[in-house]
């Protein structure tokens, strides 16, 4: 090599490492490792392209007591999720149904009931459902029990996320961990919107209906869940027996009489809608109202 050309590798080399001190400045450091004792909750982040688990320092402390109006739904997960912590074999789990009636409080009330049992919870919005493979292999070996939670999911059919998710249920030539489970809900039964033209395929076969491909496709994925559980809406005698716990919640001394069951039926009528989240709506508005008078 002549004394140019190594002069003019030198200063190649000398530059490199100019370059990568710049972007050491920029770009982000490598993501510790989580330290499972600071959080039973945790909420998965990307920054970048690179994600993390991300403690969730006080979470929701609702108890499984406050939930009226869905016993036979709060037995059926409990149920799966007592054996799932107690290392018996346990099904993922999707809630689906009308809105506010207590989906997403159940699976956080479960996991502050059994969270001194080793039971953990992670967040994953629907658009990181992609990396659901890394978080797995993340908790993969570890003593806890997760539940990877996904609120309010629901696909397009060009959405990566629906095949990922696919993958992490069932189909994977990988066998899943068996400290892992997927808790989903959904206010779609199917997860995929539903269209009035995929009625035209279905097929009669022997007098038999058998739905078509498009069909078939969207099932696929929900029956990867091996534990469905519907939610329905409240008649107005749950909302206001709802609407009556959460007021003793809030305001002990509160009587419950006439006069506060008309003013939660017309700030449901205002909301066109009688669930468990406008019920508790409205008696925290009550109780804040209370509150304010004695204040005075």
């Amino acid at each position: 090599m002549t004394k140019t050309n190594s002069s003019n590798a030198h200063d190649l080399m000398t530059r490199a490492e100019r370059l990568m001190q710049r972007l050491e400045l920029v770009l982000p450091a490598p993501p510790a490792d989580p330290d499972w004792k600071a959080a039973v909750a945790w909420r998965w982040r990307k920054r970048g392209v690179k994600g993390s688990l991300q403690p969730i320092l006080q979470p929701h402390r609702i108890r499984l007591d406050d939930l009226c109006g869905i016993d036979p739904q709060k037995r059926l997960v409990e149920q799966n999720t007592r054996q799932f912590v107690q290392g018996l074999p346990a099904n993922n789990v999707l809630l689906t149904g009308a809105r506010g009636t207590g989906k997403s409080s159940l699976v956080k009330a479960l996991l502050n009931k059994y969270a001194l049992r080793g039971l953990r919870l992670i967040e994953v919005e629907k658009h990181d459902l992609l990396d659901l493979a890394d978080i797995v292999d993340e908790v993969c070996g570890r003593s806890e029990r997760f539940i990877v939670y996904c609120d309010d999911l629901s696909f397009e059919a060009d959405d990566p996320g629906y095949k990922a998710l696919k993958v992490v249920l069932d189909g994977s030539i990988a066998a899943a961990s068996d400290n892992v489970l997927i808790y989903a809900t959904s206010n779609r039964r199917h997860l995929m919107p539903e269209y009035m033209h995929e009625n035209l395929e279905y097929r009669h076969v022997d007098e038999e209906i058998h739905p078509g491909e498009t069909t078939e496709e969207k099932i696929s994925l929900s029956e990867r869940f091996g534990l469905w559980v519907s939610f329905y809406s409240f008649d107005q005698d749950d909302y206001l027996a709802i609407a009556a716990h959460w007021v003793r919640h809030y305001a002990p001394e509160a009587t419950i009489d006439e006069a506060v069951r008309r003013e939660a039926v017309q700030w449901a009528l205002a909301r066109g809608s009688r669930s468990g989240r406008v019920a508790w709506q409205f008696a925290r508005d009550y109780a804040g109202r209370i509150g304010m008078k004695k204040r005075r």
